[in-house]
């Protein structure tokens, strides 16, 4: 019995063998069928359809007309949407998912399945440009006095204007860290597409967002460092720092060993008064950049007993900008802030993860490493809880926009994962919880908030931010890329 199965193995592999060999001379056709008959039945390919249709899905029930206007809420019961529209942060959402399926959509076609890339990917590429555009509803432009000078922008506001470019952006009406995530996911559609649109507006954002850097120096000459939640803002917190260490990393290999400078504006370390400013290799100037405010945010916001980030450095007095004159030029000065306050959240702790692990892939530093292997565990003993809900599987928090931030955890799993095998466990968690989901709540496309306990009995209770789909749908994406990484 042995022996035949052995030679019927032995002629499976023979004939797939020679369709290869077919498939050289035949255009590929023959080896392609047999690759398409592989693949079918794989995860990877199984979450990246899922991904799909839950982002045609958010984008037939959130969004309307041209211009990408997005609705904040949906409810599938009631088949309502809310008159509220979406922050640009929500609106970046849908950029996220997209992109991740276009990457998921590469990933399959370069392990030999071409089907849904051939199908779909052009189709992906033409809408990501669509809400590129519709991002301009977003876009307005101010005067700004930061630490070091005084320079007209045209950045992100909060909210959407009715006229493209026109939007609200002065005070509290942008904040440093919306700029964060656009920049990430331009950086990422830059690289699927190869588009420069993407790569010059994710630079500008940066350079925006840099100016925000705290330059101020203490008595000891230090700088003192850390982006405040946006230039209307004195506090400083982890999502308007953390989110931009990886850009930063990338920024600097794309410009290594290329003679590109930009100036990099400072004070004085002797006087701690003087604004100065220098011209710096991009390559050095991002890097640098990179690894200041990931030992800001490491030495001002880690918990060390709990191994985890907190939320934000607060405690200002005053907790509003205060200005200064320098040779009769004002500038923006330095808000003390004296202690770490809010919870940590696991968006927070998710960029902490991808920061250190790029910051590590470029520098190969040991602390990253084992920075990031420690976060790794430390997050997921203090974000997951086994068996809460439903038995073996973990609960995470979905109140308030929890079910976005976990998403940006998982995204932190798989950055560490080629350094560290220990988070696969946590990987699997997320696979887990969207799985079972699909399997037993998905209705007209949409997932629940809660994705273990499912939809509310009544039937009105249950509108959820389409941030949160996208969300999914992109973990799925990310799944799908996991699969094909084993």
């Amino acid at each position: 019995m042995k022996n035949h199965l052995l030679k019927l193995f032995l002629s499976l592999l023979f004939f797939l063998f020679l369709f290869g060999e077919m498939g050289i001379s035949a255009h590929g056709e023959p080896l392609r069928r047999v690759k398409e008959a592989v693949f079918q039945d794989t995860l990877a390919l199984r979450n990246l359809k899922r991904a799909m249709q839950l982002t045609d899905s958010a984008l037939s029930f959130y969004f309307e007309g041209k211009g990408m206007k997005m609705s904040r809420y949906y409810n599938p019961f009631t088949q309502t949407s809310s008159s509220e529209v979406g922050s640009v942060w929500m609106y970046g959402s849908s950029m996220e998912a997209v992109i991740a399926i276009m990457k998921g959509l590469v990933l399959l076609k370069d392990h030999g399945y071409e089907v849904l890339y051939d199908k779909y990917f052009e189709h992906y590429e033409d809408l990501l440009k669509q809400l590129y555009k519709g991002a301009n509803y977003y876009l307005g432009s101010f005067t700004l006095t930061s630490f070091t000078q005084t320079k007209e922008w045209t950045v992100y506001a909060v909210n959407r204007a009715e006229k493209k470019g026109k939007a609200n952006v002065t005070g509290v009406l942008n904040v440093y860290d919306d700029q964060m995530w656009l920049i990430r996911d331009y950086i990422e559609a830059y690289k699927v597409t190869k588009d420069k649109d993407y790569l010059h507006r994710a630079e500008y954002l940066t350079a925006y967002v840099l100016d925000g850097w705290d330059a101020c120096r203490n008595k000891k000459g230090e700088e003192i460092g850390g982006i405040p939640w946006g230039p209307g803002y004195v506090t400083k917190h982890a999502c308007s720092n953390g989110p931009l260490i990886s850009s930063l990393v990338w920024f600097s290999e794309y410009y290594n060993g290329k003679k590109d400078k930009i100036i990099h504006h400072y004070i004085d370390k002797e006087d701690r008064k003087t604004r100065r400013s220098r011209s710096e290799f991009k390559s050095d100037y991002y890097l640098s950049f990179a690894e200041k405010i990931y030992e800001w945010e490491k030495n001002h916001l880690l918990e060390i007993e709990k191994g985890v980030y907190r939320d934000m450095m607060g405690g200002c007095s005053p907790c509003h900008p205060e200005y200064v004159k320098i040779d009769r030029i004002k500038y923006r000065t330095s808000t003390p802030l004296s202690e770490p306050a809010g919870p940590p959240i696991s968006y927070n702790n998710g960029t902490m993860l991808s920061g250190g692990s790029s910051i590590y892939q470029a520098t190969h530093k040991k602390s990253y490493l084992s920075d990031v292997q420690r976060l790794s565990d430390a997050s997921f003993r203090f974000f997951a809880k086994l068996g809460k809900e439903v038995p073996h599987h973990y609960s995470y928090d979905v109140s308030g926009f929890n079910d976005w931030f976990n998403a940006v955890l998982l995204e932190g799993y798989m950055d560490v994962l080629p350094l560290y095998e220990g988070v696969t466990t946590y990987i699997e968690s997320f696979q887990k919880n969207l799985d079972f989901a699909y399997r037993n709540y998905l209705y007209e496309g949409l997932l629940p908030v809660n994705l273990l306990t499912g939809w509310n009995v009544d039937k009105n209770k249950n509108r959820i931010e389409g941030m949160f789909i996208f969300a999914y749908a992109k973990e799925y994406a990310l799944l799908s890329q996991y699969k094909l990484m084993q």
